[in-house]
């Protein structure tokens, strides 16, 4: 079984998507003419900016949402998987996948305004399976549901579930000794009170923690970093050299070839920050903006913060304490070790706290992406079926093994990522047109 899915992930994941994930990236980035340099400065200006038009929530409450859902495990466990599997280069090559990844959420943030609708209940629907029925045409409804079944079974089996809980559970565990079962069931529960209220209750409390979260794990990764400030200069040569000629074996670590840290770099960069995945676009259609450009600005900003910060200063912190070495030592455990040499025991429980944070915010974003796509194909009326199916997973989450989980996650997110590709190369001279028009007026 465990064979069978391995081959079936490195199918997914294998060449063609990674070529199709950047080159859909690089694309746009040319056509767009580099926007996210250009247009970075006003990109965060706007998210401060008062909102004029319809739509469910502000914004900013639509960029917190849509963080909630990509800060998560990828920020600390994947980091460290990627840096561990592919040496430091697989940093520089998560930064290439995040650069390019951000004129692809423009792009996909842009089109989720434009093509949006209104579900039976009045609330905004919006997402890949809207752009491609409203924008390419009925007879392309098969793609836009199969981009929903997909993105169902990400919220279900994939990163909305399964590999947050078990995140959360063996975190608290190892610095606490909690029983995984029970606090599976804990976090099911306060889930379910937050998501029973839609997307308003849950850009709530995203709102809130986010900040709250990122700016925490920030200070905390500099302090890292700069306590081995002599590391820094060498780190970010071996990032670079890494990057190209692969990593000779040091100490327990086994050499990583170029191709290793290109795949893992970039397979672990789009984990975390969702670019052409088409799960942001999601939550972008609830903003309250008639403005699609403005919204692709703004949801470009998330993919910056996302990876090209956060992500740095974890491979950065697990560079220059030098913990990627030490044999035996991957995942969550070896960020927590790098935070250890630093802080000692309150930096690991520190660590922990971000991490239950991070991913119990990615269970609530990715609620509401898994409940768009359900109520894209059946409708309003069963959506508390959903919800009741997502809490009930999301409490099996403690009961089981982890190796299986990851790698369905890996598969069925490479399945969301097709038909939002296809889409956006299809739909890429309306993105044009669009920019063209909005930067030609006044702006």
């Amino acid at each position: 079984m465990l064979d069978f899915f391995t081959a079936l992930d490195n199918i997914v994941w294998g060449a063609p998507l990674l070529i199709l994930l950047v080159g859909t990236g690089i694309y746009l980035s040319l056509r767009l003419k580099l926007l996210q340099v250009l247009k970075l400065p006003k990109a965060f200006k706007l998210i401060f900016t008062d909102d004029k038009g319809e739509g469910d929530i502000s914004s900013f409450a639509a960029l917190a949402t849509a963080l909630a859902a990509t800060i998560g495990t990828g920020n600390i466990v994947g980091v460290a998987t990627a840096i561990k599997a592919g040496g430091p280069g697989a940093l520089f090559w998560m930064w290439v996948a995040a650069f390019f990844g951000m004129a692809t959420k423009y792009s996909e943030g842009l089109l989720a305004i434009k093509y949006r609708s209104k579900d039976a209940n009045g609330e905004i629907s919006g997402g890949p399976m809207y752009y491609i029925t409203n924008g390419m045409g009925q007879q392309w409804k098969p793609l836009a549901v199969f981009f929903a079944v997909a993105g169902i079974l990400v919220a279900f089996l994939g990163i909305g579930t399964f590999s947050q809980v078990n995140s959360i559970t063996s975190s608290l565990e190892n610095s606490f000794h909690f029983s995984p079962k029970i606090v599976s069931i804990i976090v099911a529960l306060i889930v379910a009170v937050i998501i029973f209220g839609g997307i308003q209750s849950i850009s709530k409390v995203s709102e809130k923690i986010v900040p709250f979260m990122a700016i925490i794990y920030i200070i905390a990764t500099l302090t890292v970093i700069f306590a081995n400030a002599d590391q820094i200069i060498p780190v970010f040569k071996a990032v670079f050299t890494g990057a190209f000629t692969g990593t000779a074996a040091v100490g327990g670590f086994a050499g990583a070839v170029v191709k290793e840290a290109i795949q893992k770099g970039i397979a672990r960069g789009v984990f975390s920050n969702e670019s052409g995945l088409g799960s942001a676009p999601i939550a972008a259609a609830a903003a309250k903006t008639d403005q699609p450009v403005e919204q692709g600005l703004i949801s470009m900003t998330g993919t910056f913060i996302d990876t090209l910060i956060i992500c740095t200063l974890t491979g950065i912190s697990i560079l220059v304490t030098g913990k990627w070495t030490v044999a035996g030592l991957e995942g969550a455990p070896l960020t927590q070790a790098a935070f250890s040499s630093v802080f000692g025991t309150p930096g690991s429980l520190a660590l922990t706290l971000c991490l239950v944070l991070f991913a119990f915010t990615t269970i609530l974003g990715w609620s509401y992406y898994g409940e768009r796509c359900f109520e894209f194909l059946f409708g309003t009326k069963h959506i508390a079926v959903y919800r009741t199916i997502f809490v009930i997973m999301v409490s099996l989450g403690g009961f089981l093994k982890l190796e299986l989980i990851w790698i369905i996650a890996d598969i069925v997110n490479g399945l969301m990522a097709l038909p939002n590709l296809i889409a956006l190369l299809i739909l890429s001279p309306i993105i044009i047109k669009e920019t063209k028009i909005y930067f030609n007026s006044k702006h």
